[in-house]
Protein backbone atom coordinates (compact mmCIF):
# COMPACT_ATOMS: atom_id res chain seq x y z
CA UNK A 1 0.00 0.00 0.00
CA UNK A 2 1.34 3.61 -1.00
CA UNK A 3 0.73 6.90 1.17
CA UNK A 4 -1.66 9.03 -0.91
CA UNK A 5 0.25 11.90 0.57
CA UNK A 6 3.59 11.64 0.20
CA UNK A 7 4.08 8.13 -1.89
CA UNK A 8 5.84 6.12 0.84
CA UNK A 9 5.40 2.27 0.65
CA UNK A 10 3.94 0.63 3.77
CA UNK A 11 2.66 -2.67 5.10
CA UNK A 12 -1.42 -3.82 3.88
CA UNK A 13 -2.69 -3.46 7.06
CA UNK A 14 -1.51 -0.57 8.31
CA UNK A 15 -3.78 2.35 9.06
CA UNK A 16 -1.06 4.95 9.37
CA UNK A 17 1.56 6.12 6.89
CA UNK A 18 5.10 5.00 8.60
CA UNK A 19 6.88 8.42 6.81
CA UNK A 20 4.21 10.68 7.81
CA UNK A 21 1.39 9.69 9.85
CA UNK A 22 -1.37 10.04 7.43
CA UNK A 23 -4.23 7.62 7.60
CA UNK A 24 -4.32 5.03 5.09
CA UNK A 25 -7.34 4.45 2.91
CA UNK A 26 -8.19 0.48 3.16
CA UNK A 27 -9.20 -1.33 0.00
CA UNK A 28 -9.87 -5.28 -1.15
CA UNK A 29 -10.51 -8.30 0.77
CA UNK A 30 -8.72 -7.32 4.23
CA UNK A 31 -10.59 -3.94 4.47
CA UNK A 32 -13.42 -5.86 7.01
CA UNK A 33 -10.72 -7.14 8.91
CA UNK A 34 -8.97 -4.15 9.22
CA UNK A 35 -11.87 -1.80 9.62
CA UNK A 36 -12.88 -4.06 12.31
CA UNK A 37 -9.08 -3.70 14.82
CA UNK A 38 -9.13 0.39 13.52
CA UNK A 39 -11.42 1.35 16.44
CA UNK A 40 -9.27 -0.69 18.71
CA UNK A 41 -5.94 0.50 17.85
CA UNK A 42 -6.41 4.43 17.38
CA UNK A 43 -6.25 6.81 19.83
CA UNK A 44 -8.84 9.39 20.43
CA UNK A 45 -8.18 12.99 20.39
CA UNK A 46 -9.21 14.12 23.99
CA UNK A 47 -11.18 17.45 24.75
CA UNK A 48 -8.38 19.70 25.72
CA UNK A 49 -6.69 18.62 22.53
CA UNK A 50 -9.26 19.66 20.18
CA UNK A 51 -10.15 22.60 22.55
CA UNK A 52 -6.93 24.23 21.28
CA UNK A 53 -6.95 23.06 17.63
CA UNK A 54 -10.45 24.81 17.64
CA UNK A 55 -8.70 27.76 19.44
CA UNK A 56 -6.56 27.98 16.41
CA UNK A 57 -9.45 27.90 13.63
CA UNK A 58 -11.16 30.39 15.75
CA UNK A 59 -8.14 32.68 15.74
CA UNK A 60 -8.26 31.96 11.62
CA UNK A 61 -11.52 33.05 11.54
CA UNK A 62 -11.64 36.19 13.67
CA UNK A 63 -8.64 37.15 11.08
CA UNK A 64 -11.02 36.24 7.76
CA UNK A 65 -13.85 37.47 9.51
CA UNK A 66 -12.06 40.79 10.52
CA UNK A 67 -10.76 41.11 6.86
CA UNK A 68 -14.47 40.80 4.74
CA UNK A 69 -15.80 43.35 7.17
CA UNK A 70 -12.79 45.63 6.24
CA UNK A 71 -13.36 45.18 2.78
CA UNK A 72 -16.98 45.16 2.85
CA UNK A 73 -16.30 48.69 4.72
CA UNK A 74 -18.03 47.64 8.11
CA UNK A 75 -14.94 46.97 10.15
CA UNK A 76 -14.86 49.09 13.22
CA UNK A 77 -11.63 50.92 11.84
CA UNK A 78 -13.40 51.54 8.56
CA UNK A 79 -13.81 55.28 7.92
CA UNK A 80 -17.53 55.13 6.11
CA UNK A 81 -18.97 52.84 9.13
CA UNK A 82 -21.08 54.17 11.71
CA UNK A 83 -21.85 50.77 12.99
CA UNK A 84 -25.68 51.27 12.07
CA UNK A 85 -27.29 49.51 9.35
CA UNK A 86 -29.81 51.89 8.86
CA UNK A 87 -29.93 52.32 5.24
CA UNK A 88 -30.51 49.68 2.55
CA UNK A 89 -26.38 49.92 1.17
CA UNK A 90 -25.42 49.42 4.57
CA UNK A 91 -27.88 46.89 4.93
CA UNK A 92 -26.45 44.74 2.10
CA UNK A 93 -23.10 45.41 3.38
CA UNK A 94 -23.80 43.55 6.39
CA UNK A 95 -25.53 40.70 5.15
CA UNK A 96 -23.15 40.20 2.71
CA UNK A 97 -20.10 40.10 4.63
CA UNK A 98 -21.75 37.80 6.88
CA UNK A 99 -22.79 35.19 3.98
CA UNK A 100 -19.48 35.27 2.47
CA UNK A 101 -17.78 34.89 6.47
CA UNK A 102 -20.44 31.74 6.56
CA UNK A 103 -19.81 30.24 3.11
CA UNK A 104 -15.84 30.65 3.81
CA UNK A 105 -15.75 29.34 6.94
CA UNK A 106 -18.08 25.85 5.46
CA UNK A 107 -15.85 25.33 2.96
CA UNK A 108 -12.67 25.95 5.02
CA UNK A 109 -13.53 23.50 7.42
CA UNK A 110 -15.19 20.77 4.53
CA UNK A 111 -12.49 21.27 2.45
CA UNK A 112 -9.97 20.66 4.61
CA UNK A 113 -11.38 17.91 6.77
CA UNK A 114 -12.36 15.92 3.42
CA UNK A 115 -9.08 16.69 1.74
CA UNK A 116 -6.13 14.25 1.95
CA UNK A 117 -4.68 16.13 5.26
CA UNK A 118 -8.10 15.22 6.85
CA UNK A 119 -7.71 18.16 9.60
CA UNK A 120 -7.48 21.76 9.59
CA UNK A 121 -4.97 24.27 10.60
CA UNK A 122 -5.77 23.74 13.86
CA UNK A 123 -5.77 19.67 13.60
CA UNK A 124 -2.78 19.67 11.82
CA UNK A 125 -0.62 22.11 14.65
CA UNK A 126 -2.13 19.20 16.91
CA UNK A 127 -1.30 16.02 14.82
CA UNK A 128 -5.21 15.09 14.72
CA UNK A 129 -7.61 14.42 12.16
CA UNK A 130 -11.09 13.57 11.18
CA UNK A 131 -11.98 9.98 9.90
CA UNK A 132 -14.97 7.83 9.53
CA UNK A 133 -15.65 4.95 11.81
CA UNK A 134 -13.01 2.87 9.68
CA UNK A 135 -9.97 5.48 9.72
CA UNK A 136 -11.20 6.29 6.05
CA UNK A 137 -11.01 10.21 4.90
CA UNK A 138 -14.75 11.46 5.23
CA UNK A 139 -16.37 12.64 1.70
CA UNK A 140 -17.16 16.62 1.70
CA UNK A 141 -20.84 15.90 2.06
CA UNK A 142 -20.28 14.14 5.15
CA UNK A 143 -17.81 16.97 6.56
CA UNK A 144 -20.14 19.32 5.63
CA UNK A 145 -22.70 17.87 7.84
CA UNK A 146 -20.31 17.42 10.62
CA UNK A 147 -19.65 21.10 10.43
CA UNK A 148 -22.78 22.48 10.38
CA UNK A 149 -23.65 19.52 13.00
CA UNK A 150 -21.56 21.91 15.03
CA UNK A 151 -24.77 24.37 15.42
CA UNK A 152 -26.69 21.56 17.33
CA UNK A 153 -23.52 20.93 19.85
CA UNK A 154 -23.41 24.48 20.41
CA UNK A 155 -27.58 25.80 20.77
CA UNK A 156 -28.03 23.00 23.53
CA UNK A 157 -25.47 25.26 26.06
CA UNK A 158 -22.56 23.65 24.17
CA UNK A 159 -22.89 20.30 25.94
CA UNK A 160 -22.64 18.77 22.30
CA UNK A 161 -19.01 20.04 22.52
CA UNK A 162 -18.77 18.73 26.59
CA UNK A 163 -19.60 15.35 25.37
CA UNK A 164 -15.87 14.69 23.66
CA UNK A 165 -14.92 14.19 27.53
CA UNK A 166 -17.67 11.79 28.52
CA UNK A 167 -18.12 9.37 25.34
CA UNK A 168 -16.08 6.34 24.73
CA UNK A 169 -15.03 6.96 21.38
CA UNK A 170 -13.85 11.06 22.56
CA UNK A 171 -16.90 12.45 20.32
CA UNK A 172 -18.88 15.31 20.02
CA UNK A 173 -22.55 15.17 19.19
CA UNK A 174 -21.50 16.45 15.82
CA UNK A 175 -19.10 13.40 15.45
CA UNK A 176 -22.14 10.97 16.43
CA UNK A 177 -24.28 12.28 14.03
CA UNK A 178 -21.80 12.46 11.25
CA UNK A 179 -20.35 8.76 11.95
CA UNK A 180 -17.16 10.39 12.50
CA UNK A 181 -13.50 10.34 14.47
CA UNK A 182 -11.21 12.85 15.64
CA UNK A 183 -8.14 10.33 15.84
CA UNK A 184 -4.12 11.62 16.92
CA UNK A 185 -2.22 10.42 13.88
CA UNK A 186 0.46 7.96 14.21
CA UNK A 187 3.24 9.51 14.58
CA UNK A 188 1.63 11.98 17.52
CA UNK A 189 0.82 8.86 19.13
CA UNK A 190 4.49 8.01 18.80
CA UNK A 191 6.11 10.74 20.34
CA UNK A 192 3.87 10.75 23.02
CA UNK A 193 4.56 7.22 23.90
CA UNK A 194 8.27 8.45 23.55
CA UNK A 195 8.03 10.94 25.95
CA UNK A 196 6.23 8.98 28.48
CA UNK A 197 8.69 6.28 28.11
CA UNK A 198 12.14 8.39 28.64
Amino acid sequence: MYCPKCGAQNDDQAAFCNKCGTILQKAGPTAGAAASSYTTAVQYAGFWRRFAASLIDFLIYVAVSFLIDFVFGISPISRDWNGSIDTPREVIRYFGANALTVVLVWLYFALMESSMYQATLGKMALGIAVTDMHGRRVSFARATGRHFGKLISSVILCIGHVMIAFTAKKQALHDIMADCLVVVKKKQMEDSTISREG
